[in-house]
């Protein structure tokens, strides 16, 4: 070996990292026997009431606070229950099977908003209807808990003059002993077996990442990535194959060569640094929320390095005690379809300031009925909350009144734009890695 070849090993040291794994909390170990989702909602209630109990009395300390049944009308009050946005569009299953054509207007596909709709708050004692032009129900999704300031009108209404979010949760300290660039990189939607999936930019991607493209100085960055994450839609199974019928051998074939192309892929990155996959919609897992990990005797080649991780979708875990959160889109693509914000990262920021990860299930998002707690609710605010599988990449900076600092990253779907985010753990910035392979 010469000195040339000792120079540019020495150069490519790669970075370690410490981990940690926290998705036991989105572990499904109890069996389904038939349970009905009112488990959930009285879970996710009674959690959400003991957290804004505790912040009333530093909001409105002299407004007494009672159930939705202890109103007594003219007279002020506090309430605290779980919001139901009642929606004239919202898809039915019935309408399937229903004879007559619907009236109701047609609708744009990826949104069922209508200037008809309003809230309603209940709890375990009863429901009322929410009136006022405090809360606009255009913002706002069935399942979300929060306490309202107002009175009962003569109509038995109740008028909203003031309310109050759960906020930021509590967060750990960030640590402040790393004085070094270390970087995680973010990556979704790569949907290998689809029409949009080009091998050549996969490949531009992973040279990229183990430190075999670019330069000295482009490899000593390389050298920098500690961590890979994938999050969802790996893959994309031919639908056409998924009828019913029995498979012929040849239909067998196509229906696992996208995996084993995944499989390629991930064993490359494998090979050097650790890769986290988290399933995705169009994955072959289960489809409710939370879903579990992707089968790893699938992937034969790359599941044989400890560097390979499973992991549920969504995903928690900490790196150099910084903690990251994430999932792979189905809880804000599915607040977008029953509410607005100006851009995708807002409906990201409004679930961490309700500490709910997916507020719209179970109603209109699929999840599994727990019988005693709710696995989505936020407990402790982490300092990268990432979505996968988004059409643009998006990037935020929120700060909380007791001093939390969270990176938000939409991170966009890599088959359709060839771009994947780099996170920076020593000061939480980030910047998205674009490939482009139209020139080549």
């Amino acid at each position: 070996m010469d000195a040339m070849e000792i120079d540019s090993e020495k150069c490519f040291q790669r970075k370690q990292s410490t981990y940690k794994s926290l998705d036991e909390t989105f572990e499904i170990k109890e069996k389904y026997g038939g349970q009905q989702y009112s488990h959930i909602y009285f879970a996710r209630l009674h959690m959400m009431r003991t957290i804004i109990y505790s912040l009333v009395p530093n909001w409105k300390p002299h407004i007494p606070v009672c159930k939705i049944l202890g109103m007594e009308k003219g007279k002020e009050c506090i309430i605290v229950g779980t919001l139901y946005k009642h929606m004239k569009l919202k898809p039915c299953i019935l309408d399937e099977y229903s004879k007559e054509r619907s009236v109701t207007p047609l609708v744009k596909p990826h949104n069922f908003i209508h200037s008809d709709d309003y809230l309603i708050l209940e709890d375990e004692s009863g429901r009322v209807h929410l009136g006022g032009s405090v809360l606009s129900p255009s913002i706002y999704v069935s399942g979300v808990v929060f306490a309202l300031h107002g009175k009962e009108t003569d109509a038995g209404d109740f008028l909203v003059l003031d309310f109050l979010e759960a906020g930021l949760p509590p967060q750990i300290e960030k640590p402040l002993k790393s004085r070094e660039d270390k970087y995680v990189v973010l990556l979704s939607g790569l949907n290998i077996g689809s029409s949009s999936s080009n091998p050549l930019l996969f490949q531009l991607l992973v040279d990229h990442i183990t430190g075999h493209l670019g330069d000295e100085k482009e490899q000593e960055i390389a050298a920098q990535i500690v961590h890979v994450v994938i999050a969802g839609n790996s893959v994309e199974i031919p639908r056409g194959l998924l009828n019913g019928q029995n498979l012929t051998a040849k239909d067998q074939s196509k229906l696992s060569e996208p995996i084993k192309e995944l499989d390629i892929f991930l064993t490359q990155i494998a090979a050097g640094l650790p890769v986290d996959i988290m399933p995705g919609p169009n994955d072959p897992a289960n489809f409710c929320l939370p879903q579990q990990v992707l089968c790893p005797y699938k992937y034969t080649c790359s599941s044989v390095y400890n560097t390979f991780r499973s992991c549920p979708n969504p995903h928690c875990f900490e790196l150099d005690d910084i903690r990251f959160l994430g999932t792979s889109g189905q809880n804000i693509d599915d607040l977008e379809k029953y509410s607005e914000a100006p851009d995708k990262i807002d409906f990201v920021e409004r679930t961490l300031k309700w500490r709910h990860l997916a507020p719209t299930a179970p109603n209109t998002l699929g999840c599994y009925p727990f019988t005693d707690r709710d696995p989505f609710l936020i407990e402790s605010c982490p300092h990268v909350y990432f979505v996968g599988n988004q059409a643009t990449y998006d990037s935020r900076l929120l700060k909380g009144s007791e001093g939390q600092a969270v990176r938000l990253i939409c991170i966009p779907k890599f088959s359709e734009t060839g771009i994947a985010v780099v996170l920076n753990m020593r000061n939480l910035e980030c910047h998205a890695l674009s490939f482009d392979t139209q020139f080549m």
